[in-house]
């Protein structure tokens, strides 16, 4: 019966150890996401105008899937150093209207 239990120690240990790595692992995933999106925020704050972020904030609530793409993009734009000044709204929505696809009407027509 002791080598039962001893084997069954080692086991527990080992899930033990494998549940703690895993754990470990995750944190550092979170941590590492946290970071990147503190270094995109600070960067967002840098080139957008408060007025501009609050319009970004706007879209991500009418279009969450679109606002990680914008914000890709305006990151890429300033890191590439095109970006020659701070974007201010009437900028930015010119970059909006380009970026975000027009709606397009739908038209029935009965014969």
């Amino acid at each position: 019966m002791s080598m039962d239990d001893d084997e069954l120690d080692a086991i527990r240990r080992r899930k033990l150890a494998e549940y703690a790595q895993a754990q470990d692992q995750a944190a550092a995933n979170a941590q590492a996401r946290e970071n990147a999106l503190a270094q995109r925020q600070l960067i967002l704050r840098q080139i957008l105008t408060p007025e501009a972020r609050e319009r970004l904030g706007r879209i991500e609530l009418a279009y969450p899937e679109l606002t990680e793409s914008i914000e890709s993009q305006l990151i890429a734009l300033a890191q590439s150093g095109r970006v020659q000044r701070v974007i201010d709204d009437e900028t930015l929505r010119q970059i909006l209207m380009r970026l975000i696809p027009k709606k397009r009407e739908i038209k029935i027509e009965r014969r």
